[in-house]
């Protein structure tokens, strides 16, 4: 753990403010991103766009007390109670002090570089060797200088492995990621085009690369790359090899359908789930490790099998008129360019084959010389059809065959390309960023029937910071994911509050918590309603239950014979539902003492009447008695377990009860339980579904099962495709319900059905396929719930899990 005192020593500068020695648990360089506790440091970075200095009072609003700055701020005094240090670069000193924290951590770290397949080894890799090991790894492609050492800074004393990739885009760049990062293991992927233009040569820029493994004691790497195996032999550095070539420490034969692989004198077939030649490098780079770490032949083959692809660069997806597209709108130069080119090739659901590129931007390259080597590439890997977009491709046109056509820009093609013309063909759509590619993917893109729950990311992020923003900087957060994350999907949420570092996550059930264990959840899981049933897998995943009665701890006492596990006591101060009373509090603390190997993390309780004012009465006597048993508890134990009685409204309006710990629950996902409507929170789930069918219904005529819905006129009807077997209930039926299309609101006719809904559109300009709001921001989740006298949480929750959820992420 590092303190604010450390810093001068770690990354210099000199102290301004100074109000004390806080720990630093979270690092920040992004406003929008920021977790508002005070032991979050925030740095603020001058660049070209934008200076961190501005948010810096609106952070401090929201919580935050530690700074890095890079130059001083008016009325610096005003920041009562921060810490604050100026250094001469806020970059450096982000990498300073990770490469501090890195140096307390003894773990194998693999660094990866290379010019392409950096991010697709690393996510591979962590799917290979999680299984058995806690790994430690860059959220997404953070590889920059500032990326990586955010990635780096997650290191903590239970991980196993580390797995960090790491991009320049200039010299002396990776000097600076090689003392962040201090991989023992490296692995050099390609070497190809991207970022030629900061580097003299290729011969130049693999040097620098290089500089990542200066201290590491092996460097993987394909033998048939003759430019990286000149350079590493060169340099003297421990290598090992796979490749076609026989030279190579692990020489790799492709067969009809697997590979022969040799290595060590003995000989084992691999069977790869992809053919492309990018996925199959990428591939072997990853089996070279794992036989380096001394992985045998079987777990790989075993591990290759269950890769998922990385959803991050290229997706394949359904398009309109029976096409398929390859999106690939990530970023453009000419090495990815060949790659997709080649996974476009290998793609034999669609005869046809068309590409729609953008000018690739900053390549080095003479711009003539760049369009002939980008019609080389088309004319070589059999393109029926392309189009390019910007001054460029359009200037040397001349250079494709004369079926191409050329666009200046992305809003031209867009207004006058008739896409009609595209019929049964597999598309490549590969463009730089700027030119807004994912545009001409949403025109093409198929648009699939049925219902989804749209989460989004950035919007939970905001409100676990507004919680955060009212809560004292000792005060702790249990968040609440139970019934899966209150419809939300369990698993994504609990990664974006493990990320985002919240103390403790809450699971009604045991089966929940073993699901989060396997999908790498590694907060403390505190477990509500434990049985005797879910005891092994309470012990055997680490998980910690809730204790409420003298049953359940007899028998968890039975269970553990000894062994040793973490418990929360709930105490009943006056919600009648669980919990120890008063009366109970002498055998408890006798039972307790009794098995010390059993540990009270917490004592809590629950607020029967937090929502509303007139119970605040009772709450506040609730409070005192908790704090009155607890005490008493904690006065035997001979320590002092964290104390916790605040629920979603507790927080937002009895903030006096804090103790030592929250937790969050309703109020996380943007619903507001009490009647005093906090504006501030974001509504994060959204639940859609389509038009289906659009028809006339004449006066008189009956609608739905039961003939319960009658057209009182002559009507338009659309049928949706939701029905209560997805969660829209069956009380929204004959005009209680309502939803919104192309911005109008559109009541229940008739009955809900299992699958389908019928709802009047008259007067409203409706089409099959229009998207349609159950609930959002446009539609509020509470005012739905009102409407058949619930409340948000039955809504949420009753959510089918037939229904998708998709994650949006564009903020967090």
């Amino acid at each position: 753990m590092i303190h604010f005192s450390q810093l001068p020593n770690i990354a210099g500068g000199k102290i301004l403010l100074y109000s004390e020695d806080r720990s630093i648990r979270s690092l920040i360089i992004d406003s929008r991103k920021t977790t508002a506790i005070p032991d979050t440091l925030f740095f603020a970075i001058t660049g070209e766009r934008h200076d961190g200095h501005r948010y810096i009072r609106e952070l401090y609003t929201k919580g935050v007390r530690q700074f890095i700055l890079e130059h001083g701020i008016e009325n610096l005094e005003e920041l009562q109670g921060a810490n604050v240090l100026q250094v001469e670069s806020s970059v450096d000193a982000l990498q300073s002090i990770v490469a501090f924290h890195r140096s307390q951590f003894s773990i194998p770290v693999i660094g990866i570089t290379g010019s392409n397949g950096k991010t697709i080894i690393k996510e591979w890799l962590f799917q290979m060797l999680s299984k058995q090991l806690s790994v430690v790894k860059n959220p997404g492609s953070y590889n920059s200088q500032v990326g990586v050492p955010l990635s780096v800074w997650q290191i903590q004393s239970h991980h196993q492995i580390g797995i960090f990739e790491a991009g320049i885009s200039r010299p002396n760049e990776m000097q600076k990621l090689a003392r962040v990062i201090r991989p023992t293991i490296g692995i050099f992927s390609t070497i190809g085009s991207a970022h030629d233009e900061g580097f003299t040569d290729r011969e130049q820029k693999i040097q620098e690369k290089l500089k990542l493994f200066d201290l590491a004691e092996i460097v993987i790497y394909c033998k048939d790359h003759q430019p990286i195996d000149q350079a590493i032999a060169a340099s003297n550095r421990k290598c090992f090899t796979w490749g076609y070539s026989s030279d190579a420490n692990i020489v790799v034969v492709k067969n009809a359908s697997d590979f022969t692989v040799s290595y060590e004198h003995q000989n084992f077939s691999l069977s790869l789930p992809f053919s492309d030649p990018a996925s199959i490098e990428n591939c072997f780079h990853c089996i070279a490790l794992l036989l380096w770490l001394k992985y045998d032949h079987i777990y790989i083959q075993e591990s290759v099998k269950t890769l998922r692809t990385v959803h991050m660069r290229l997706e394949l997806k359904e398009g309109i008129n029976h096409c398929q597209l390859i999106d690939d709108t990530y970023n453009n130069d000419l090495a990815g360019l060949e790659i997709s080119l080649q996974f476009l090739s290998h793609q034999h659901q669609r005869t046809r084959k068309r590409v729609i590129l953008s000018d690739i931007l900053e390549s080095g390259l003479d711009k003539k010389d760049l369009v002939r080597q980008i019609a080389t590439l088309i004319d070589q890997n059999k393109v029926d059809n392309f189009i390019g977009i910007g001054s460029a491709l359009a200037e040397y046109k001349n250079m494709f065959h004369s079926s191409a056509s050329f666009f200046e820009t992305t809003e031209t093609f867009l207004n006058t390309f008739d896409t009609d013309h595209l019929h049964d063909e597999m598309i490549l759509i590969k463009g730089a960023r700027s030119f807004q590619f994912e545009k001409i993917v949403s025109r093409l893109q198929r648009k699939v029937h049925g219902t989804v729950m749209e989460i989004n990311l950035g919007a939970l992020v905001h409100n676990l910071n507004f919680f955060r923003s009212r809560l004292n900087s000792s005060t702790r957060i249990m968040v609440m994911v139970k019934a899966f994350a209150y419809g939300s999907g369990s698993n994504e949420i609990a990664n974006i509050l493990q990320y985002h570092k919240v103390d403790y996550l809450g699971v009604a059930y045991a089966d929940e918590g073993v699901d989060l264990r396997k999908n790498h959840i590694t907060l403390p899981i505190m477990v509500m309603n434990p049985s005797e049933e879910s005891f092994d897998s309470i012990l055997t995943y680490n998980l910690e239950p809730e204790v409420y009665s003298f049953k359940i701890l007899k028998a968890l006492i039975y269970f553990l014979n000894g062994k040793p596990c973490n418990v929360h006591v709930k105490l009943d101060t006056g919600m009648h539902r669980l919990g120890f009373e008063e009366s109970d509090l002498d055998e408890l603390i006798r039972l307790l003492v009794a098995n010390p190997t059993i540990k009270v993390a917490s004592i809590f309780s629950h607020l029967a009447g937090a929502d509303e004012s007139q119970h605040d009465t009772f709450s506040t006597q609730q409070a005192e008695k908790f704090k009155s048993w607890a005490d008493a508890i904690a006065a035997v134990l001979g320590y002092r377990p964290l104390y916790h009685i605040l629920n979603t409204p507790g927080i937002l309006r009895l903030a006096n009860f804090q103790f030592d710990m929250v937790r969050l629950g309703i109020g996380l996902y943007g619903v507001d339980p009490t009647a005093e409507k906090f504006q501030e929170l974001k509504p994060v789930a959204t639940l859609k579904t389509i038009v289906s069918q659009v028809r006339k219904i004449n006066k008189g005529e009956s609608i739905g099962y039961g003939r319960r819905g009658v057209a009182g006129h002559d009507l338009t009807l659309a049928t949706i495709a939701v029905g209560y077997a997805d969660g829209f209930s069956r009380a929204f039926s004959r005009g209680v319900g309502q939803v919104l299309i192309n911005g109008k609101r559109a009541p229940v006719m008739g009955n809900v059905c299992m699958d389908m809904s019928m709802v009047d559109v008259t007067g409203v300009d409706v089409k099959e396929g229009d998207e349609v709001i159950l609930f959002g921001t446009q539609l509020p989740i509470q005012e739905i719930a009102s409407s058949i006298k619930t409340i948000p949480y039955e809504i949420l929750t009753n959510t089918s899990e037939r229904v998708k959820r998709v994650f949006v992420a564009e903020s967090i």
